[in-house]
């Protein structure tokens, strides 16, 4: 398993890696570069990135796991299909971006339409075939929880996906917290005896962030777009679930959900009182405000993410 693992990792960041490398020139030869919001005047210099750069990553991930793999695992399958199927639904929304020249895209409704509807596949694949049976967190002991799977799994696949998207807003930060996210559960579905498909496919996705990391990290030369960031969130939520792994989301993903909930308060103080909590949200917009350095700031967010990590292994060592 070890070395399999490594062959992964291997094979997965040298396949992303070419393919980042080859997509960028593509990318800007047909027009993807980014719309920066006027009021992110940090961000003003990166007009013009090309974006959709989370096609080149995730399919190198898929391909190797692919490969690896095979097409026997259930799980597996189901995981590729809704971390594709998220894919898609974000390439529609830079897609019309890119058409329209703002950062609208989809409306509201018919984004959250398309990812209800996968989420709810997603969670009835969950009970219809026994996949609802829940870890206890920092524990081995386990609890069953029958059709209460379906309305958790829907909340666990909206509230994921979104919560990455929305952590996608400095160079490197969704993938690195990504990655290390990935790393962690791909090391710990082996010691809890899980599916050693998904624990691939994870070290498969931290292998191909890492490779896209080279381009990604500050200054930019690529971004994931809603095309890699929907489908990030996607893979997350499947792999925590189809594990009986979902109560972990809040934890190793921590910094996924900081960023919700700063952009809920936000918006629910504002509406109230006509005052904002935060300079800035999501919250990483709010220490870049306040004068940290983007490259701090994911650094921060990716240690944190990996003490969460270590803390959530431990009781598996």
């Amino acid at each position: 398993m070890t070395r399999e693992i490594l062959w992964c990792l291997i094979l997965s960041f040298a396949l992303s890696f070419v393919l980042c490398a080859a997509a960028i020139p593509v990318l800007k030869r047909l027009g993807t570069g980014q719309n920066i919001l006027r009021y992110v005047k940090e961000h003003k210099n990166k007009s013009g990135t090309p974006t959709m750069g989370g096609i080149a990553f995730v399919f190198a991930a898929c391909a190797v796991s692919l490969a690896a793999c095979g097409v026997r695992d259930k799980p597996f399958l189901v995981a590729v299909a809704v971390g594709l199927a998220y894919l898609l639904v974000g390439f529609l929304d830079d897609l019309l971006k890119k058409r329209r020249g703002d950062n609208l895209g989809l409306r509201p409704y018919q984004k959250i339409f398309f990812q209800f509807g996968v989420a709810v596949l997603a969670s009835v694949y969950c009970c219809l075939n026994g996949l609802t049976v829940l870890y206890f967190p920092f524990t081995r002991a386990t609890f069953d929880i029958g059709w209460g799977m379906l309305p958790l799994g829907v909340l666990v696949c909206i509230a994921t996906v979104n919560s990455v998207n929305l952590t996608d807003g400095l160079d490197g930060l969704a993938g690195s917290v990504s990655g290390v996210f990935f790393l962690v559960f791909g090391a710990l579905l082996p010691m809890q005896g899980g599916d050693r498909e998904l624990s691939v496919l994870s070290f498969c996705l931290a292998g191909s962030l890492a490779a896209y990391l080279v381009f990604n990290t500050h200054r930019a030369s690529v971004f994931m777009g809603d095309t890699g960031s929907l489908s990030l969130g996607g893979f997350a939520a499947c792999v925590a679930l189809f594990s009986g792994n979902a109560l972990l989301i809040p934890i190793v993903g921590a910094m996924f959900v900081l960023s919700s909930i700063s952009v809920i308060l936000q918006v629910i103080y504002y509406k109230k009182t006509g005052r904002r909590i935060f300079l800035m949200a999501p919250i990483h917009h709010h220490f870049q405000e306040k004068g940290y350095a983007e490259g701090k700031i994911v650094y921060a967010y990716a240690v944190i993410t990996a003490v969460a990590g270590v803390a959530v292994l431990l009781p598996f060592a």
